[in-house]
């Protein structure tokens, strides 16, 4: 069968994905409650036959810094919540929900997702994250985030449980028959009866087997400890926005380590962000970009390179920074940090320098023929096997690119032009798994 790009449509902020896209005039950030915003977004992907929505989400309100509060579009509707409610407004496209490990239960987990997978007939899909910040531990009954290595050995164990409790039912236990008076076969039930260091869980599960088996298990996590869990256990991995060559050997990378637990290379898809700002004409597009880059407040520019770098800069976003000797921000995160590493190289860089480099360095700028070039470059190049689209500003940045880039990419063969399977497993060339079982329940 002949490789077919992927694509997935990003939403987290209600106004686009970047910081203050909802400023821009066409955006409409006032809606970031209304269920219709959100089937508009929704059916737009799925006129564009996007194989999945991807719902970023953070279980905190990020008011470390001022700016927070008074500059940052940060409210957000529960994810599965909203899904389920957009399940009844598509019919094909896959609906994935961000859920960290570290603040849920397993149970929780696997009955809310197997419940989705119901609802939307075969659609649903996870985004295992372990959660990174200091606010979520504290709505979560402590003051530190755990440590980092300790919540993807919980992550890991978390998954695990949750194959577990999906495998509780056999696919026909279901009876249902009023004229015997089963409702199900005991036979058919299994126990999973875990127990291990992060959590013990008897189950079963009181949701039959989902439709997909497992629901498709996103990760995502550039650190060794998250190539790791992804490698083992994914299905795709959303990765972060890298220069080709970086994007090759991380793609090279995480398909050996796949490899090296036992499986096919296809079996986990890699999906790097795409920023795009599309317009009839380059120059158009480049304006647009600039004007969006040019409407972050300078306490969001200095508070944001504050926080990759782990130290308090003055106010002043002109200002030379001076990287302090001992600043850690490893627990939060242990993927490569290009800012620190510059600053600590001697470079002679201000907020605003390197919060304008790395906002034109991860977007991707230009006509619809352009964009879709530098597509087709990195998923031909061994960079990627699809991406998740990032608008900068909604609903214009998403719909541009369903309007403008979908129809060539369709015209150069890489994604297809409508949907044929029904499962999103399926869609991702995914077999169904088999069911794994503990001892059953003897009647």
């Amino acid at each position: 069968m002949t490789r077919r790009l992927l694509l997935g449509a990003f939403l987290f902020h209600p106004g686009g994905s970047h910081v203050s896209g909802w400023r821009h005039p066409s955006a409409e950030p006032h809606r970031h409650v209304d269920i219709e915003y959100y089937a508009r977004f929704a059916q737009t992907a799925e006129r564009g036959v996007f194989d999945t929505i991807f719902l970023a989400d953070g279980l905190y309100f990020w008011d470390r810094f001022p700016s927070g509060v008074d500059h940052y579009g940060q409210t957000r509707l529960e994810p599965l919540t909203l899904l389920s409610a957009l399940a009844a407004r598509t019919s094909r496209i896959g609906l994935a929900a961000t859920v960290s490990t570290t603040y849920n239960e397993p149970y929780h987990v696997a009955r809310a997702i197997a419940s989705l997978d119901h609802i939307s007939r075969g659609r649903a899909a996870w985004n295992l994250v372990t959660s990174r910040y200091d606010e979520e531990a504290r709505n979560f009954g402590g003051d530190d985030h755990l440590d980092h290595s300790l919540r993807y050995e919980r992550g890991a164990e978390f998954v695990d449980v949750v194959h577990k409790l999906w495998d509780s039912w056999a696919d026909d236990a279901i009876l249902a028959d009023r004229e015997s008076g089963l409702f199900a076969d005991a036979g058919g039930l299994a126990v999973p009866d875990h127990r291990g260091p992060h959590f013990t869980v008897r189950g079963p599960l009181n949701v039959s087997r989902p439709p997909q088996g497992y629901p498709v298990l996103f990760q995502a996590g550039g650190s060794e400890a998250g190539q790791e869990l992804a490698a083992a256990t994914a299905d795709a991995v959303f990765a972060r926005p890298l220069p080709l060559a970086d994007a090759q050997a991380f793609y090279a990378g995480l398909k050996a380590r796949v490899v090296a637990h036992g499986r096919q290379p296809d079996e986990v898809a890699i999906l790097p962000s795409l920023r795009p700002v599309v317009a009839e004409t380059e120059a158009d597009a480049r304006a647009l970009a600039a004007e969006i880059l040019a409407s972050t407040p300078d306490a969001i520019i200095v508070e944001d390179v504050a926080h990759s770098i782990g130290q308090t800069l003055p106010a002043d976003p002109d200002a030379p920074i001076i990287p302090a000797p001992d600043t850690d921000i490893a627990n939060e995160s242990k993927s490569p940090n290009r800012r620190l590493a510059r600053l600590r190289s001697g470079e002679r860089l201000t907020a605003r320098d390197l919060y304008a480099e790395s906002f034109w360095e991860s977007v991707s700028v230009g006509t619809a023929a352009t964009i879709a070039d530098d597509i087709q470059r990195r998923f031909e190049s061994g960079a990627a096997d699809g991406f998740v689209v990032q608008a900068l500003t909604q609903p214009l940045g998403f719909e541009s690119f369903v309007d403008l880039v979908v129809p060539e990419l369709q015209r150069r063969g890489l994604t297809r032009a409508s949907y044929e399977e029904t499962t999103l497993r399926e869609r991702l060339g995914l077999a169904r798994p088999s069911r794994r079982v503990a001892e059953p329940v003897t009647a």
